[in-house]
């Protein structure tokens, strides 16, 4: 097998996470990627959204001003970080670069915004939303239909597998 990085953009690759099985597969699937192509990579986690006017901002994090707490920032920040190192040691070496960013905002919007210097955007097939049943997802349909770069939509695992 010849492990030489493959030739082309030389961008990091930006992979949607927000906890979900779908997204560590998403995480997995873009460390491996990242590996082959022998690039970076930039591990987005959206927060807030649309679901930021909860009127009981005290269970969501949200401070009086409208925008996160420095608190929930930080807590987001750590569990995401905590998950891709995870998915870091399962995959093994060689070990890419991971950046990771946790933005307030809607995830596709983020997602799109976060890989304008990307050379692949990665998403799960869905996510944790409401609509998590689905089998394609509002996010990675919205990033399907509006990116400008290559899009994976990473599926779930097959029925009776683990991932």
């Amino acid at each position: 097998m010849d492990t030489t990085p493959a030739s082309g953009p030389t961008g990091p690759i930006v992979v949607g996470t927000d906890g979900s099985e779908p997204a560590r597969r998403a995480v997995a699937f873009a460390l491996r990627e990242a590996q082959l192509r022998g690039v970076g990579v930039r591990a987005v986690c959206a927060y807030g959204g649309r679901h930021a006017e909860s009127p009981d901002r005290a269970m969501t994090g949200w401070g009086a001003g409208g925008g996160p707490s420095p608190h929930l920032s930080d807590a987001v920040a750590r569990e995401v970080t905590d998950s891709i190192e995870e998915l870091r040691q399962q995959v093994g070496e060689p070990y890419v670069e991971v950046e990771v960013r946790c933005e307030h905002g809607r995830p596709a919007q983020v997602l799109l915004e976060e890989s304008q210097d990307a050379s692949l955007l990665v998403v799960g097939s869905r996510g944790a939303g409401l609509w998590g049943r689905l089998s394609l997802g509002s996010t990675s349909t919205e990033v399907v239909h509006h990116a400008h770069l290559p899009v994976v939509v990473v599926p779930p695992a097959p029925k009776g597998t683990s991932g």
